[in-house]
């Protein structure tokens, strides 16, 4: 009998209070290593009403005003009128940051392999900005080879934001979330079981006051001006027996950081996967590339995009951990669940052959550093809301599939020499 069953994933606006501190640790992170690449980072924001706190670890030669940093970033989310309870113009901004602890820098600085002497190689030099364990996935299910539930939650929340921003929706405030479940079968997507859309929006529409009536006309206009198009080039179209859920509790006028706190970090499923593939625990937002959270889960996706790209599987989960201080990873892991077109253990080896996972090397062959200044200053603040990863519009480097080509002549040569 075909197994069927049901997966969920959502993904929340830039306006969500957690997403909004994403931001800010972001444009922060792009601030300082525009000035200057070498700045160590890990930035921490908490927003509630009336009130941004920015903390953290920074050691930098950079001069950057991050309460300006920190109410141009909330005004172009759209935060921008006191009577949302949240805005850039009124809000405190409270900065309180210290420098980078002189133990963990030791050992960014100058890796273990270096200072032991056991090797020369440059790429030994930088070590692992924390211990931890990341991960990595792709699979077949969209073009840019990503979880299909979770693909489309992030469609219906840029599409939600579009048409606040371009006021096509007037009525909509910043803060929102999506969810979508899809129903597969045997493994593969065959129809969408459920859309739900939480927005914020403003208590009347027009000369519409009553709540029952306001619910309708949002979920009437939510459907034609958000799901249609975001749904609009997909195989799998909702149907007569989708069900559709807008802001299930009967309204949502008080949101942002009036309505809920907000904390850097709070969001990393979103970030990632959507829950279908596992989590090492480490955000991405406000952390330099030395942190290997961030450098080496894009790394790990990386190399599970090209596998999948090259065909050597339809779905690929790719491990790393590292030790602090330590340039080499501790462990690598493959898993293809079953769908791998080879064992394995031949995967492990074209990985260990062919791409390069010391944290150096990460930064070096993405050009982690020095992106924010070749692109005017913005680039991991476009990364902080709708996901790091299936990004085909920002053209991020641990998202192109170069490898693809080489790991399979790699394959066919090493198959042929047996």
């Amino acid at each position: 009998m075909p197994r069927r069953y049901l997966f969920t994933s959502e993904s929340v606006t830039e306006g969500h209070p957690d997403k909004i501190c994403d931001q800010i640790s972001d444009t922060i992170l792009d601030a300082l290593l525009t000035q200057d690449n070498r700045s160590r980072v890990a930035a921490e924001v908490v927003v509630n009403t009336g009130l941004v706190l920015i903390t953290g670890e920074i050691t930098s030669k950079a001069n950057v005003n991050y309460v300006d940093i920190a109410r141009k970033k909330i005004a172009e989310i759209g935060y921008t009128d006191a009577d949302n309870g949240f805005c850039a113009n009124s809000c405190s901004v409270l900065v309180a940051l210290d420098e980078q602890s002189p133990d963990i820098s030791q050992g960014v600085t100058t890796a273990q392999e270096t200072r032991d002497k056991l090797s020369d190689d440059e790429l030994d030099a930088i070590g692992a900005g924390d211990q931890g364990l990341m991960f990595g996935f792709a699979c077949n299910e969209t073009p840019e080879l990503m979880p299909m539930p979770l693909s489309l939650a992030h469609r219906l929340s840029r599409q939600l934001t579009a048409v606040r921003k371009s006021e096509q929706l007037p009525y909509l405030r910043p803060d929102g979330k999506t969810q979508v479940t899809v129903l597969y079968e045997d493994g593969k997507p065959i129809g969408i079981d459920t859309i739900l859309i939480s927005t914020q929006h403003t208590a009347t529409i027009g000369e519409i006051t009553e709540e029952a009536a306001v619910r309708d006309k949002i979920k009437e206009d939510l459907w034609s001006a958000v799901v249609e198009p975001a749904f609009g080039d997909i195989e799998i179209k909702p149907d007569n027996n989708t069900r559709f859920l807008v802001n299930p509790t009967g309204k949502f006028v008080i949101g942002g950081p009036q309505g809920d706190s907000g904390l850097t970090g709070r969001k990393i499923i979103i970030d990632t996967y959507g829950g279908y593939s596992r989590h090492g625990g480490g955000a991405f937002s406000g952390k330099d590339p030395t942190k290997v959270d961030r450098s080496a889960a894009y790394a790990c996706r990386y190399v599970a995009k090209n596998i999948v790209a090259a065909g050597l599987a339809e779905k690929c989960e790719v491990q790393l951990s590292y030790a602090i201080g330590v340039a080499r990873p501790v462990s690598i892991m493959v898993e293809t669940f079953g769908t791998g077109k080879v064992e394995e253990e031949k995967l492990l080896e074209l990985v260990q052959q062919h791409f390069e996972l010391r944290p150096a090397g990460i930064i070096q062959a993405f050009n982690l550093l020095e992106l924010p200044k070749l692109r005017g200053g913005r680039f991991y603040q476009d990364v902080a809301a709708y996901g790091h990863f299936g990004r085909p519009n920002l053209d991020l480097p641990w998202e192109h599939t170069d490898k693809a080509e080489l790991l399979k002549e790699s394959l066919k040569s090493s198959l042929a020499a047996v």
